[in-house]
């Protein structure tokens, strides 16, 4: 029986063989490149180029404990496996759920090669000189990044375990987990590994900017919990931050299409800032690579147009439901399945909203309403109204937007806790409209407060654990690892 003591040397293992495999496949390319040298059949089938793979093996001989945690659980015996990509950047990870399945159900942990090769292109550097390969070539002999072998079959529940020897482990496997890695860093301009634990997403570059000076006088402060601001282009430092604000706004931001800017603490316990920009399909793709850091909440702050005549522009909208009207996911995820509420993110939410206003909890709900809110697909859907307003009334909606459902539904997917608050910036069925004067107003009074609650409603979801982690999000048959 594998013991608690037991994981750090584990862990060792499983770095050891991913270091040596992507050295191999590095070292391989090399001698390709220069000599044309191609890498024997015989070696690859002995797994030179493999991930990883970390196997428990669960045989009980009495029922399995009663637990209330979400995550580390296991109710059927068996093998389950998973091959690990990069496994130094999720070894805190990899600890924590090893020490509860050790500790509560006795398992057998091994670990050894997987039967998934390293793709060439997630082992490429500066030091690796391909000579002006190309991809069709260096594919024919090397392995590749072959979609057939990289989906969400698992998350999704499509994947039936009972017809495999070994279940699965973990929500994504190596494969899986190197492409969202190498997409990522593609649309946010930042490495995976300053991502932090805990994510808001925006639909506005005006909370970026209010974002970059709230870091700054984070990082000003002497005690502060914060140690660095990492951004597209490079990183700032507690002590060097002369201009930081002037030099981040003219970096390389402009060149990714989600630019993501991490307010870090030790242990990954700082705030991540993703600027998604406008529209499901972004909101989609970023969630998409984001959920493979397994990262502890996930939260929409942004504009919406509010659509009861009670509203006033500034005033906020927390979501307890949501109307899908996105279509990006419809295929995993049909719009008829409701996206329930995570009491905890509401709760934080909330009384957030309150402290960081100032105002009693009576005041704060005139200017806080929450209900339903409207994600759709269509930009000018204001142009289509009529054709809409039914399902509108029927739902209930107090808000519109292009973004807040498909994160919450992605959320409800990956099993990542989720929230939404947004500002109403205008109110398009009454005749309030995003004119000028009247944005520069608004933008100037609400985004710095918005932003703030944003950030302390994170604050507050730390304390919760592993209480945050909602066992409404689990499957019928759901991987061990959270």
């Amino acid at each position: 029986m594998t013991k608690i003591d037991d994981i750090p040397n584990l862990l060792d293992q499983l770095e050891e063989i991913y270091e040596t495999s992507v050295a191999n496949l590095r070292e391989a390319l090399r001698r390709f490149a220069a000599d044309g040298v191609r890498p024997e059949p015989r070696e690859r089938a002995d797994g030179v180029f493999a991930y990883p793979e970390l196997r428990i093996r669960y045989d009980p001989v009495a029922p399995p404990p009663v637990s209330s945690r979400a995550f580390a659980r296991l109710s059927q015996p068996g093998t389950y496996a998973s091959s690990i990509a990069r496994p130094k950047l999720y070894r805190a990870y990899l600890a924590d759920q090893l020490e509860h399945l050790i500790r509560d159900y006795g398992v057998e942990v091994s670990v050894g090669r997987s039967t998934s090769e390293i793709s060439y292109p997630y082992v490429l550097d500066a030091e690796v000189d391909l000579g002006g390969l190309s991809s069709a070539e260096l594919s024919r002999w090397f392995p590749s990044t072959e979609l057939v072998h990289i989906g969400d079959e698992v998350a999704d529940g499509v994947l039936d375990p009972t017809l495999l020897e070994e279940r699965p482990l973990s929500l994504f496997d190596g494969p899986r987990t190197d492409f969202s890695l190498a997409r990522l860093k593609h649309y946010s301009g930042t490495p995976p590994e300053d991502f932090q634990h805990f994510v808001l997403f925006t639909n506005y570059v005006r909370y970026v900017d209010e974002f970059v000076r709230f870091a700054v006088d984070a990082l000003r402060k002497e005690n502060g919990p914060f140690s660095m601001l990492s951004v597209p282009g490079g990183t700032f430092e507690r002590g060097d931050l002369n201009d930081a604000e002037a030099q981040i706004a003219a970096g390389s931001w402009r060149r990714h299409q989600m630019p993501a800017y991490h307010l870090m603490a030790p242990g990954g316990t700082g705030v991540t800032l993703v600027n998604i920009g406008v529209g499901p399909s972004n909101a989609k793709t970023i969630c998409d690579h984001i959920a493979v850091l397994r990262p502890e909440a996930w939260l929409m702050i942004g504009h919406c147009g509010g659509l009861r005549p009670s509203q006033t522009i500034g005033d906020y909208v927390l979501a307890h439901a949501y109307l899908r009207d996105d279509h990006v996911l419809d295929d995993v995820l049909p719009p008829e399945i409701p996206i329930p509420a995570i009491a905890e993110v509401q709760t934080a939410l909330f009384d957030a909203t309150v402290k960081v206003t100032g105002e009693d909890e009576d005041s704060v709900k005139k200017r806080l309403r929450t209900g339903t809110v409207v994600t759709t697909d269509d930009r000018n859907w204001e142009l289509r109204y009529t054709l809409s307003a039914l399902r509108f009334n029927q739902s209930r909606a107090v808000a519109i937007d292009m973004e807040s459902a498909t994160v919450a539904a992605q959320g409800y997917r990956f099993r990542v806790p989720y929230g939404t608050l947004l500002c109403v910036s205008d109110k398009p069925l009454h005749g309030e409209l995003k004119l000028p004067g009247q944005a520069n107003a608004f933008y100037e009074r609400s985004i710095s407060q918005h932003l703030r609650i944003g950030i302390e409603a994170l604050h507050l979801l730390k304390r919760e654990g592993e209480g945050l982690h909602s066992r409404k999000l689990r499957s019928f048959d759901e991987p061990p690892l959270r």
